[in-house]
This record gives C-alpha cells, structure tokens and sequence, in this order.
C-alpha cells in the first residue's frame, strides 16, 4: 500500500478495497521495522493513530468525506500538536507538551480527515542544512545511510522516502524543504510567505519561515497544498487571498511557457554530474513546449551573507522567550535569576542555535544594526527587485536545489560556512517570499538529483503543473531506494 499515490490511496478508502484503520496500520508497522536505521521520527502516536483512522472509517461511511479522509500523514516536530510532545527536536522543548493544536494541524487532521503517524525529526529550532544538529540524533539518508536527508526538514523527507509515511509537513526558512526534498529524491513545496499559516508553528525567523509539504510527487503534494492553505485570522500574516485550485490545474499544457534560467545559478560551484541531470531535464521541459529563457539574478550571490544576517537576528528575538521561566527547559539548584537564564539556555540549547543566538544578537546591537541588519535587509530589497525584473520576462525560474547530491554523515559539521552554503540556491526565494519547489530530475551513482521550480507570488498552481507534466514524461520521482521498497 505504501507505493499508492494519495490519489490511489483515497479512490482505495472508497471503494473499500482498504480501511484507513488498516493503511494506517500498514504505515505504523513500517515505521516499527525501519525507522531504527533512519532516526525520522521523535514521537510515533500509534494509539492515537489508529483511533483516528476508525473515526476516518466513519466518516468515510458516513459520505461526507474530505479527499484527504483516511490517508496517514506525517507532521514535523515544529507544529504544535494538542497534548503531543512538540520538541522541535531540542532539548529546550523535550518536555514540552503542546495545549492547541497549529492551524495547519487543524486544516489537515481535523478538517480534511487525515491521520497523523507522528512528529517527525529536524534540525534543532529548524537551525541546519544536515539533521545533523537535533537533540535526537541525526537522520540518515535512505538512499545511503552513511550520508544526510539534508535539513532542516530531514525527518519529513526520510521518512517519505522510505516509506514511513505517504507525505509530511515541513517548513522552509532558507531552503529546509527544498533542499532536504533534493537530497531525498521527493518533491516539495514552499508556498508564497503568507499562503499558508504560521500560526502554531514555532518561529525561527518570522519573516522568512513558511509551510509547506514534502511528497512522492506534484499530485500529491498539491492535495495536501490544497488542504493546509487559506487565510488564518490567527496569524498577522496569512494573506486573505481565495486559494487556487491546485489539483485541477495539473493537467494543463506547458506549452509556450517561458522558463528562466539564471546564468548565477549555473556558474562555478555547482557540481558537473548534477548539472548533466539539470541539463536532461531542461531538454524534457522544451520537449513538452516550454520556452527557455537566458537571465540574470544578479544580486542572488549574496543571498547567503544576507540571510546569515536576517536569520540570526530575528531567532535572537524569537528564542529569547525561553528562558527558564514560563516553560521548557528549567536548569536544577540555581540561586539566582541570571544563573537561571544562563544554564536553562546553556543547557537547553544546541551548538548551532547558540550560535546564530550569538551571531543575532550582534548584528542587533548598538553600533553594528546600521552596519549588518540595516544592510543586510537593503540588500534583500535588491534581491525581490531581480526576481521582480526577471518575472516580467519569464514565468518561472529554473535552477539547480542543491550544489551537488547527500554528502556524508559529519563531512561539515566542523565547518559552518561550508554547512550554510548548501543553502546557495534556495535562501533567495525566502528573501524575496515567492514560492518555490524541488522534485527529483535524475540519480548520480544511485543518489537523486533536485530540480528548482521557482514562481512569481501566488503561482503554486503553476509550479505543480509544471512539475506534474515533467513527471508524466519521466519516472524518477516514482522510485524509491531498494532496502524500503
């Protein structure tokens, strides 16, 4: 059951060729067999799993079923579940017990009917490039498990890959769904910042984190899209905008479609092998009508220094709400207020939040916020305005997710800047807020390769047809690694 598109999954539920209670099932027994060599899940819910899937099996009885209703899915540990743990894989929330649930946990739970598996792993406070930095350990890649899933969505994406679950929900603050996606050879997508809502969701940087979906394919992540999106009076940015349909544009022709792509993007850096696979699948773009267009981005270099500035500084402000005080992690035997603050932070946080902590609070500080913040957001103005530019000439924006396939489990763990420029490709659409997806356009030496689809705002409907028809003309996103077929 586990290699049936949602789509397959839902007419199945309908025609009782299953019951959700057993594709529930079905899923929590491959997690049990395959998830020790993976890490992709912090919490599995079985009891609760199950006892959702019945009522899903009521509703469905009942004829007043969602798409969606019946069909497992897997949420990351950043969006707060009612009475769940929601730890976002640090040791600052490992006690953490959610008392509401997140919108899109809402939407998609009790709304459309889904059935949440568990919560999956990530990089603490969503702060990674590798799953390398959780409090749980680090995710392993199923296509090798010596290499990473990427991050800071690796939990999500491993266990789509694997198996473990039909799709999952991820967020994307400076890549962490695209470029885990990549590395995992799964389509995912970050919606336009304010498509989908943020309420509930633990905050990173606030104006660049979004949801969004990691699944096998552009049909299926459109119906999850679908589901999780919408204006959310709860959140001061969701835009109150009617959601396209998504699942009925997918059979649209991409004939006479212009597709940019950025000569940036395709410059030094980028690994030749990788390339070759971009290079296939331009030519299976053009086989299908699309038109390429030659462009410039070129502010899109300094995208990782501008992010590395913006980031940092708004998670300085958004963590400094734990403290010790209220919840989360409480330091033992203190005597005094500050030694309070500083061992429950010390303790409760990870290497690498300490550090962007560190990094933010700098940038902030008086006689450097002109110097770093200041600049740095002017610089991020120059960057919407060259995807502004290039929109009027083209309709979407092709490039490379990823410099090169999964590198080693510890290659850069000793090196961050090496670690923040896998990155290079996927901050700027964060910067800018446009949506943007990755799917799987090819292997080098059995490891899968991320295509880039970036739009203009709104245009996810554009992006998952696209997608969509590349993947009616090839069969990569349909395979999967050989020890979780």
């Amino acid at each position: 059951m586990h290699t049936l598109s949602i789509k397959e999954m839902s007419e199945g539920l309908r025609a009782k060729k299953f019951s959700s209670r057993e594709l529930t099932a079905h899923y929590l027994a491959r997690i049990e067999r395959h998830d020790g060599a993976l890490n992709s899940y912090i919490t599995v819910t079985a009891e609760r799993a199950l006892k959702h899937a019945e009522a899903a099996d009521a509703r469905l009885e009942r004829g007043d079923a969602h798409t969606l209703t019946g069909i497992p899915l897997a949420q990351k540990d950043i969006f707060c579940t009612l009475g769940v743990k929601t730890s976002c894989a640090s040791k600052m929330l490992d006690s953490f017990i959610a008392p509401y649930d997140a919108t899109i946990v809402q939407k998609l739970h009790h709304d459309a009917g889904m059935v949440m598996l568990g919560k999956c792993n990530m990089d603490e406070f969503a702060m990674g490039s590798s799953n390398e930095t959780s409090f749980y350990g680090p995710v392993k890649n199923p296509w090798d498990t010596t290499r990473v899933p990427g991050g800071s969505s690796g939990g999500s994406v491993a266990a789509v890959a694997a198996g473990l679950a039909p799709a999952a929900t991820a967020s994307d603050t400076g890549g962490s769904i695209r470029q885990p996606a990549a590395l995992c050879g799964l389509t995912g997508i970050k919606p336009t910042y304010g498509r989908v809502s943020r309420y509930g969701m633990i905050a990173f940087a606030s104006s660049l984190d979004q949801a969004g979906v990691v699944a096998r394919s552009a049909e299926d992540a459109a119906h999850v899209l679908q589901a999780m999106s919408g204006f959310d009076p709860l959140d001061s940015t969701s835009i109150e905008r009617p959601v396209d349909d998504l699942v009925a544009g997918l059979g649209a022709s991409i004939k006479g479609l212009k597709i940019g792509l950025p000569k940036e993007y395709f410059a030094e850096g980028l690994a030749a092998s990788s390339r070759e696979k971009i290079d296939a699948a331009i030519k299976t773009l053009q086989s299908l009508g699309a038109e390429i267009v030659e462009i410039s981005l070129p502010n899109s270099p300094l995208s990782v220094p501008t992010y590395y500035v913006v980031a940092p500084a708004e998670a300085s402000s958004n963590l400094a709400r734990f403290d010790g005080v209220r919840y989360g992690h409480r330091a033992e035997g203190v005597k005094t207020l500050e030694e309070l603050y500083k061992r429950s932070r010390g303790e409760g946080f990870g290497a690498e939040v300490q550090r962007r902590i560190m990094v933010g609070t700098y940038v902030l500080s008086h006689g450097y916020y002109d110097a770093y913040y200041l600049q740095a957001q002017k610089v991020r103005k120059l960057i919407y305005e060259d995807f502004k530019r290039a929109f009027e000439r083209v309709d979407l924006v092709l490039g490379p997710t990823a410099t090169d396939v999964a590198f080693g489990l510890g290659s850069k763990t000793d090196d961050p800047v090496a670690m923040y420029l896998n990155d290079i490709y996927t901050i700027a659409a964060n910067l800018a807020g446009i949506p943007a997806m990755s799917l799987n356009c090819g292997f080098v030496e059995g490891l899968p390769v991320g295509l880039q689809l970036m739009g203009n705002y709104f245009s996810e409907a554009r992006l998952l047809n696209v997608a969509h028809q590349f993947q009616q003309a090839t069969d990569f996103h349909k395979q999967m690694p050989k020890a979780y077929v």
